[in-house]
């Protein structure tokens, strides 16, 4: 099934049935293919589709009259970029690819119809837009009220939950295509800084880094460090056990 990512964030909030997950798969439309850096929706589109990520990462964005950029939300396989065009008519942000990306489009007016007619589907789309709200909200917190070196341990324990909720942890690792200019960028803070902060979380023994993959020796330690708390993701069908050793990689070009 195309959808499988979505279906399993879906699920994390709610059952779905067969016939709803049929519904939804049958309303997926056509598969695009994107390349890092290119954009997926620009501001001020009028997108006749809402986009449906199921390969790679990308990112909400702003450009600022500087021209610096600010990214205000990661999107993994099973994120809906923007549900919210079915009430909304133009886009009040970009959406960019991060890496290689596959995405199915959904029409518009069908998914707006699908969730008319389904008040259970309605339901699990509408939760992960709280979710994605939710998110925003703690981002916020992050930037403005921790250290940077905790940002970016709060941005790793993050990752790791959404990740591993969608099935993208595998012997505990995980892809994350992100350049350090990108992940500066998320936490307003130089490319020279971020650098500093991966030094910080390597001396403080809480990760390693190689080459591509970051690993995480001791998580519970790292979410301590960072204050995370993971309540604001409402992952509240997720029962396992969260992985005590967890590698990240992927992070392009550049060994931190």
């Amino acid at each position: 099934m195309r959808i499988s990512p979505l279906i399993r964030k879906l699920e994390q909030f709610t059952s779905l049935s067969e016939n709803d997950k049929l519904r939804l798969e049958c309303a997926a439309g056509e598969q695009l293919d994107y390349a890092p850096k290119q954009d997926v929706i620009c501001q001020g589109d009028r997108p006749d589709h809402v986009h449906l990520l199921i390969e790679g990462w990308a990112c909400r964005y702003k450009i600022l009259h500087n021209g610096n950029r600010q990214i205000m939300a990661y999107l993994i396989p099973g994120d809906l970029c923007d549900v919210h065009v079915t009430l909304l008519d133009a886009m009040d942000h970009s959406i960019g690819a991060l890496s290689a990306c596959k995405i199915l489009m959904f029409p518009k007016a069908d998914l707006a119809d699908l969730m008319l007619e389904n008040p259970q589907i309605l339901r699990a789309l509408w939760w992960s837009t709280l979710v994605d709200e939710a998110i925003l909200r703690e981002w916020l917190v992050n930037v403005g009220g921790r250290p940077s070196e905790k940002r970016l341990g709060h941005l790793i324990c993050e990752m790791i939950h959404r990740a591993g909720a969608v099935g993208l942890t595998t012997d505990n690792t995980f892809e994350m295509p992100l350049t350090q200019e990108e992940l500066a960028d998320t936490m307003g803070m130089s490319a020279v800084h971020m650098n500093r902060c991966f030094h910080t979380l390597r001396a403080e023994g809480l990760i390693s880094t190689d080459a591509r993959r970051i690993l995480i020796h001791d998580l519970e330690r790292l979410i301590a460090f960072s204050g995370f708390d993971p309540a604001y993701l409402h992952q509240v069908r997720v029962v396992s056990a969260q992985p005590t050793h967890t590698q990240m990689g992927n992070v392009r070009n550049r060994q931190y």
